[in-house]
């Protein structure tokens, strides 16, 4: 895989997203901002979030739309790494924002569901209906851990709904081509979960005692963090530890393609043939462009 360094100097960058006009914009999860990457590697502020902005993707309406886990992690560094530190006292949940180009108005669509505060939204995908799949990775706590959940919502702000409840540490999502599959990255599990669409924002029964079908558990310690999806279907999942992309098969089957960076978090798919891969290589601040061997699937939202 043909790999070259962009931008460096982030901090700790996720939830790219590949711009119509070239550039890519991404959040800073400690910066608590989205910051906008040119071609040339010139950084630009797009809007200071708070909290700690985590995911984004384009919406129907062409704006930003950002899953913000609310300062769930304190920033130790570690042998010239940042890394990802426990959750600190002051941290009181999450939530979901919009972010307008246009106008460059900031606002928060959703805190909650049915009364249930969010713990620490992390991860989104629209659907074709203009609606949007969301992870909750929950949070670590001096007790233990707060389980996540998958979240389904529309961008009026007019419903949100809990899918799947009780999940470890639910990160990157996506869905299949067909978008008759919700595919769920578990973290601390480096499992990546299949979960069969009923009808656009509902999901089917879970079958048995499992949550969902498990495609593919990966051996050893090994996380697993955000994702991308390629048109002809495998998911490839950013790889922390074995720092890199795997990418699932929907048969079970892997290939890992490694970046150099321990937490690789993200990537994502653009250019005329949908085989630049955008990645993120957070402990070290870093984004990455790649030429992936295969395509990747097209949103069905950009600006």
């Amino acid at each position: 895989m043909d790999i070259q360094l962009v931008a460096e100097g982030l901090e700790f960058p996720e939830g790219p997203i590949a711009m119509n006009d070239g550039s890519v914009i991404l959040t800073e999860i400690k910066g608590q901002r989205l910051t906008r990457i040119h071609p040339d590697g010139r950084k630009e502020t797009v809007v200071e979030t708070g909290g700690g902005p985590n995911g984004a993707a384009i919406g129907p309406d062409g704006a930003i739309y950002i899953t913000n886990n609310g300062g769930s992690f304190t920033w130790p560094e570690q042998d010239g790494l940042t890394i990802p530190g426990p959750t600190p006292p002051s941290h009181t949940g999450g939530y979901i924002q919009r972010y307008d180009l246009a106008t460059g108005e900031l606002t928060t669509l959703y805190s909650e569901c049915d009364g249930r505060p969010f713990v620490g939204p992390n991860d989104l995908v629209f659907d074709k209906q203009g609606g949007f799949w969301f992870s909750d990775h929950g949070c670590g706590t001096p007790e233990g851990r707060k389980f996540g959940a998958l979240y389904y919502a529309r961008i009026d702000g007019s419903h949100v709904s809990r899918q799947r409840d009780h999940l470890i540490s639910p990160n990157g999502v996506g869905l299949s081509p067909d978008e008759k599959t919700v595919y769920l990255a578990d973290t601390q599990l480096g499992r990546l979960w299949a979960f069969d669409v009923e009808e656009p924002g509902v999901l089917g029964p879970p079958a048995g005692f499992a949550a969902g079908r498990a495609v593919h558990n990966l051996q050893g310690v090994q996380f697993l963090d955000s994702l991308a999806v390629e048109a002809g279907g495998k998911v490839c999942v950013a790889t922390i530890l074995n720092g890199g992309i795997t990418a699932f098969d929907p048969n079970g089957t892997i290939e890992h393609y490694p970046v150099p960076d321990l937490i690789v978090t993200n990537i994502c798919f653009g250019g005329p043939d949908m085989k630049t891969a955008w990645i993120t290589a957070s402990s070290t601040g870093k984004l990455y462009k790649a030429t992936w061997p295969r395509p990747g699937l097209k949103l069905n939202f950009n600006a």
